[in-house]
């Protein structure tokens, strides 16, 4: 299995585990992303934990699988769908650079938390691909749409000290990236059920 699935009370973590390939992405792994999350939706968990294992988050799409119809799939969207429609608190623990395609699930989650180093970019324009339909709107709804002009026509690198400021990325970790994740979500997991629910509905 390319993803592994780790429960903690209420908080499930899903782990991208293909560090030889740096977490590039195939079909086979968005499909069970998209069953890890609708899974944890099901069974009540009031937290969700993105991350990868290794030195980077995801490369993005696995180049071998291009011309499968990948870039195009509409599982992308179906992934990033499920994470938008989570009803805890999600957040993406971002252990290194996320590239591509995988910054869909990143920008649908509530909070963005990084290590130093972690870089952003999505070089649709120069791999010669339209990005997932949903993407460009919650990318720009993060930072604007001038500088999500510059991720996707420019195909910019976002270095985390500008991601902060920006606000692709809320907060960065010093240390164990998915730890600093669970311990800065704790008090929306540890309110009264439903309330962090309701007030994500009124955002």
């Amino acid at each position: 299995m390319t993803i592994r699935t780790d429960r903690d009370g209420a908080v499930w973590t899903l782990t991208l585990d293909r560090p030889d390939k740096a977490n590039a992405l195939t079909k086979a792994m968005l499909e069970e992303l998209r069953v890890g999350v609708t899974g944890a939706a099901e069974a009540g968990a009031r937290g969700l934990i993105l991350t990868g294992a290794g030195r980077v988050f995801s490369a993005g799409m696995d180049l071998a699988e291009a011309d499968t119809g990948l870039p195009t799939d509409p599982l992308w969207d179906a992934l990033s769908d499920a994470v938008a429609a989570f009803s805890g608190v999600s957040v993406a623990a971002l252990n290194g650079t996320v590239a591509g395609g995988a910054l869909g699930m990143v920008l649908a989650c509530d909070l963005r938390i990084a290590v130093l180093g972690t870089r952003l970019f999505y070089p649709v324009i120069g791999a010669g691909y339209l990005p997932q339909p949903a993407d460009p709107p919650r990318l720009a709804a993060l930072v604007g749409p001038a500088r999500a002009r510059r991720m996707l026509l420019l195909g910019e690198r976002v270095e985390l000290d500008d991601a902060l400021t920006w606000g692709l990325v809320d907060r960065r970790a010093d240390g164990d990236v998915v730890a600093a994740a669970r311990n800065w979500i704790a008090p929306a997991i540890d309110s009264r059920p439903g309330l962090a629910e309701a007030i994500k509905a009124r955002l």
